[in-house]
């Protein structure tokens, strides 16, 4: 993973609003699986940068997001839920939460609002207790789904839970990111957080994922839509190849786009494939128009399903599937 620390400010002179210093840096957000933190990170940037699923710890591995603003740029780093692993691949994604929480700027505490502080929360907050450089945000997610009274007494519980672990929340705040409800004053709270500095990225570029990852990532959420619930965190996706067909005139080209999906078993195959190969189709149907939308390019999505066995417990094949 490329760190913070590796910050290469474009040469683009320093922006300024009236006499306020520009500021640019990173922030992440972070709390147990499913607590809302892709769906923050992509009402934030204006555009999909992070794949979401109803299911928990779907996210594998740090998204950037670029906000763009006069007065700032704002690098937010989405990381995967940090859980009690079970598996290899389980203790490598903690790993990149802790280490990318040791180099951002300023750490967001998501919990949602409608479910009560568990011992999950209790353990990454006692985690951010130890990072007392660090200024952290406690943001209240999924506002939309809660009355006005529940939410209070939300609100009130994490004020309490950082009083009893010593931490002093720079800011406490509600949102909802799918009613878009203060996404805009979250980001307002996050700025001043920042360093003051030139923009680390140009203008217009919204993530500084690679395309084929993305692209990988798509499909992915497009396969873990309706399958059962043992199989998503046995799904992985690697796009092979990415090239332009040759011989296409140039107002009508068309990108092949070669892909694997990995399951753990032979037993998953059905599952994935679906009868007639029903289930795999709509996978690609799905994605193909998704990715299509990224790429601004018509595409052939060319996909497979292959079995690495155990892929979660082997250190040899989690090197070859990325992680």
């Amino acid at each position: 993973m490329a760190t913070m620390s590796d910050r290469s400010p474009s040469p683009r002179p320093e922006q300024q609003t009236g006499s306020a210093p520009h500021r640019a840096g990173f922030a992440c957000f972070v709390g147990r699986p499913n607590a809302g933190k892709s769906t923050l990170t992509n009402a934030l940037v204006g555009t999909k940068v992070a794949i979401t699923s109803n299911r928990p710890q779907t996210t594998r591995h740090t998204v950037r997001g670029i906000v763009h603003r006069p007065d700032a740029q704002l690098v937010l780093v989405d990381t995967p839920g940090l859980h009690k692993p079970r598996t290899l691949l389980g203790e490598r994604l903690n790993d990149v939460v802790r280490t990318t929480w040791a180099e951002v700027d300023a750490i967001g505490f998501c919990l949602p609002a409608d479910q009560r502080i568990g011992p999950g929360d209790r353990f990454i907050a006692g985690e951010l207790a130890a990072l007392k450089r660090t200024p952290k945000v406690a943001i209240v997610t999924k506002t939309d789904l809660v009355d006005s009274r529940a939410l209070a007494e939300q609100l009130v519980a994490v004020d309490r839970l950082g009083k009893e672990l010593g931490i002093e929340w720079a800011e406490i705040v509600p949102v909802s990111a799918t009613a878009g409800d203060q996404v805009g004053l979250l980001a307002d709270l996050l700025v001043p957080l920042l360093p003051e500095g030139p923009q680390l990225y140009p203008d217009g570029d919204l993530t500084d994922e690679p395309e084929q990852v993305m692209v990988a990532e798509l499909i992915r959420e497009a396969a873990l839509e309706g399958v059962r619930d043992e199989l998503p965190h046995s799904i992985a996706v690697v796009v092979e190849e990415m090239t332009p067909r040759e011989g296409r005139p140039a107002d009508r080209p068309l990108l092949d786009v070669h892909a694997n999906v990995f399951i753990e078993r032979p037993s998953q195959k059905g599952i994935v494939i679906g009868p007639k190969g029903s289930r795999l189709k709509e996978v690609g149907t799905k994605s193909r128009k998704q990715i299509e939308a990224l790429l601004g390019t018509p595409v052939y999505l060319d996909l497979h399903v292959k079995v690495a066995k155990d892929w979660q417990r082997d250190p040899k094949q989690l090197r070859r599937l990325g992680f």
